[in-house]
């Protein structure tokens, strides 16, 4: 019994190294986007999913190739793939663009920091789709949220915005709670590396088409060595890894907890700044990623006679 309840407990640091470092790798997106500013944006991200896909792939095969060719997808599984690439990845990228091109990224950013809030609120829905008896978010978790939100708000600054930036960034912070919602009923048979290797390889052909009709013949470029460096940073970090660790660590920290991590990305996006000179943190900086911090460990605070 002693020995279970300790691979249980270990299995929950895990799965909380997994959720950290993965907001923190997205965290970092912003500060390195800056390098590929004047490259392609559709063809660009569309070179990042493509890597990403491939090298998914590649490992999911070479860890399990036998279970890799088994494994039939269902049309369930396809439509729920689609979806999630579809909001997750392309619909998400938009809104995020066109959220920082009306207001700049203050604003979305702010938005997005309410993902804690919206995923314990959330919660319940994967249970109700597949007709289990949901159970709500409990108070602990939701005050949690709310002072991850509080701190992700701090830290981003609310700055000045406009109706059409506000909606726009709305559908991010959407399409951000489908990205892990729709992943739920995919993990348990797919597994992480596939459902991730799945939806980078989907978003590819409409980034291709939104890049054409945006860009038409620029749509991709050789790159500066720069470029380069930035766009294979996104695809095999901020992607590859940031994708795998997250998918990994949902199923078992459910939905409420694991929302709770997405305040980690604006202490992502100060860390990186300050290592890439971009600038050095502000006090609301250093208040925000502290708060994030305190409501990430009252959320992961075991309930009340409940043996961790």
């Amino acid at each position: 019994m002693t020995t279970d309840i300790k691979t249980a407990h270990a299995l929950d640091l895990q799965a909380v190294a997994m959720a950290t470092g993965a907001m923190f790798m997205v965290g970092t997106l912003a500060a390195v986007s800056d390098v590929i500013q004047n490259y392609p944006l559709y063809g660009g991200q569309a070179v990042r999913y493509a890597v990403a896909a491939v090298v998914l792939f590649v490992v999911a095969q070479a860890m399990d190739a036998r279970r890799f060719r088994a494994e039939r997808l269902t049309s369930r599984d396809r439509v729920l793939l689609v979806l999630l690439s579809l909001t997750g990845l392309v619909i998400f990228n938009i809104c995020v663009i066109e959220s920082a091109r009306h207001a700049g990224p203050a604003l979305v950013g702010t938005v997005l920091g309410t993902v804690p809030l919206a995923l314990a609120l959330c919660a319940p829905i994967p249970a109700m789709l597949s007709r289990a008896k949901p159970t709500p978010p409990s108070r602990r978790i939701l005050i949690a949220a709310a002072v991850v939100v509080a701190g992700a708000t701090l830290a981003t600054g609310l700055g000045s915005g406009t109706p059409a930036a506000l909606l726009w960034a709305l559908g991010a912070l959407a399409c951000e709670v489908c990205f892990s919602l729709l992943a739920l009923p995919l993990l348990p048979k797919l597994g992480a590396i596939r459902v991730s290797a799945y939806s980078a390889a989907l978003a590819v052909p409409s980034l291709l088409v939104l890049g054409v009709v945006f860009d038409g013949t620029g749509i991709l470029r050789v790159p500066t060595l720069a470029e380069a460096l930035g766009l294979g940073y996104l695809a095999l970090i901020v992607t590859t890894v940031a994708f795998f660790l997250w998918y990994s660590a949902l199923p078992r920290l459910g939905p409420g907890k694991a929302g709770l991590f997405a305040g980690m990305i604006p202490v992502g996006a100060i860390g990186t700044g300050v290592v890439l000179g971009l600038g050095v943190p502000s006090v609301a900086d250093l208040a925000g990623a502290a708060l994030v911090i305190v409501g990430i460990l009252l959320g992961l605070r075991p309930e009340r006679g409940v043996v961790q």
